[in-house]
């Protein structure tokens, strides 16, 4: 029932008053959003941290079933020659595949770096010179 009165002295205001207002409840709503985003991003940043220690711990393992995985392959080797000559076989192997990646690993840096949005510069050039264009017209 309120509503109808609020609207009438809404209408009765002067235009400053009416300013006034408006710069109150535009600061009280960036208030409140702030707050809210605070919230949030709390609430998120305390998911992001439970999510990265399980990620962690998993990754630990991970390391771990590869060891092993390294372990039966050097093993099953031993069966035909001596334990030696599996361990250096697959060390060699490990070393082949880590070089490899190496190498892949060097030519993405290269080619990301420097990490300058190269398109989105350009694309902005164009669009400032169209506008130029156009106000010169």
């Amino acid at each position: 029932m309120n509503e109808p009165n609020r609207t009438l002295d809404a209408r009765e205001l002067s235009t400053g008053e009416l300013v006034s207002r408006l710069s109150e409840q535009v600061s009280r709503l960036v208030r409140d959003e702030l707050s809210l985003a605070k919230v949030e991003l709390k609430d998120k940043g305390k998911q992001a941290g439970v999510g990265a220690a399980l990620g962690g711990s998993a990754g630990v393992l991970a390391w771990f079933g590869v060891a092993a995985l390294m372990i039966t392959a050097i093993a099953a080797l031993a069966l035909v020659l001596p334990t030696w000559a599996a361990a250096l076989i697959v060390a060699g192997v490990l070393f082949a595949v880590a070089a490899v990646l190496g190498m892949v690993a060097v030519k993405k840096v290269k080619h990301a770096t420097p990490p300058i949005p190269e398109q989105a510069i350009d694309s902005t050039r164009r669009d400032v010179e169209a506008v130029k264009e156009s106000a010169h017209r």
